[in-house]
């Protein structure tokens, strides 16, 4: 498949503050990419760049085959952009949303009706074109705004933290719209703080301190684990777990995962048998010490803890 997105060298400066640093990746058409990464590490920055909201300080960066240092204005017509804050008129209707986004987008007639009958099946707001927005719960509200911004039916969309603020089953169906999209050929650049939903791309880009960390399906996200099993402890207390086991030689590091205890071992000749014989040695009530698969937590934590001490 052809890139939709193709970045090279990407660089934003604000003065001596560097919000990104020399960022490549490319984007297949029809591809879900998403962008991981902790507050204030570049993502909505870099997206802002591709929308063709913030012009680049060094670097190249096409979008639809669209320079979006040179020509700002033609990224803008061929994208769908749903930015992190609610990016909805609150005191509209829905209906005067979607006209309001229509006439942005220079569509009218029957296009603008079709489009529209779409929007209103797509959010499940038929019957309700007159409430105000504001008045929408959060999933519709979503749901609403992610219409507008393919109201005009853009072959790539830029979502920036889509489903912060809304419950889990609204998040499951938003990211099931997300899929249909992509199934239709349109590519969907994300940026989510849930893991659990990163799952659902097909690749994904890990983002620190404005760098990229790593870059790749989860599968092979989570290969950074494939010499180093994690085993999980649940214990009473699991913060005197921690202490016990951050001073195991055999132990790489810990961290808290829920109510349990993720444990990186140095090899995997350390058995969970080991590592519960030393706890209970220490005094601690374990329940239970097993082996799991790495989650994109795990493989989250690991990279920019690895990124963060090498810089």
């Amino acid at each position: 498949m052809a890139d939709a997105i193709e970045v090279r060298g990407l660089t934003r400066k604000f003065g001596n503050f560097v919000a990104v640093n020399d960022l490549s990746f490319s984007v297949k058409q029809g591809e879900v990419f998403g962008f991981l990464g902790a507050n204030g590490a570049g993502k909505s920055t870099t997206i802002r760049m591709l929308c063709g909201l913030l012009r680049p300080t060094a670097g190249t960066a096409l979008v639809g085959g669209m320079d979006v240092g040179r020509d700002p204005e033609a990224v803008k017509r061929r994208i769908g952009y749903m930015s992190q804050r609610f990016s909805l008129y609150e005191l509209l209707t829905v209906d005067q949303n979607i006209q309001f986004f229509g006439g942005v987008y220079g569509l009218s007639g029957e296009r603008f009706q079709a489009r529209r009958q779409f929007v209103l099946a797509m959010a499940g707001l038929e019957g309700r074109e007159k409430t105000l927005t504001r008045d929408l719960p959060g999933g519709w509200r979503q749901r609403l705004a992610l219409g507008c911004a393919i109201l005009h039916e853009p072959s790539i969309v830029f979502l920036d933290e889509p489903t912060g603020g809304v419950d889990p089953l609204s998040r499951r169906r938003f990211w099931d719209l997300i899929a249909d999209l992509s199934s239709k050929g349109v590519t969907v650049l994300v940026t989510t703080h849930y893991l659990d939903e990163a799952e659902h791309c097909h690749r994904l880009a890990i983002i620190h301190a404005g760098q990229l960390a790593a870059l790749g399906t989860a599968t092979e996200l989570k290969q950074v684990f494939d010499s180093r099993p994690i085993v999980e402890v649940q214990a009473a207390r699991p913060v005197q777990a921690m202490d016990v086991l951050d001073r195991l030689e055999t132990v790489e590091k810990t961290s808290l995962f829920g109510t349990a205890v993720h444990a990186v071992l140095r090899s995997a000749q350390t058995s969970p048998a080991m590592l519960s014989s030393a706890l209970a040695a220490a005094g601690v009530d374990v329940r239970n010490v097993g082996p799991v698969s790495p989650s994109l937590e795990d493989v989250f934590l690991d990279v920019v803890e690895r990124v963060g001490a090498a810089s």
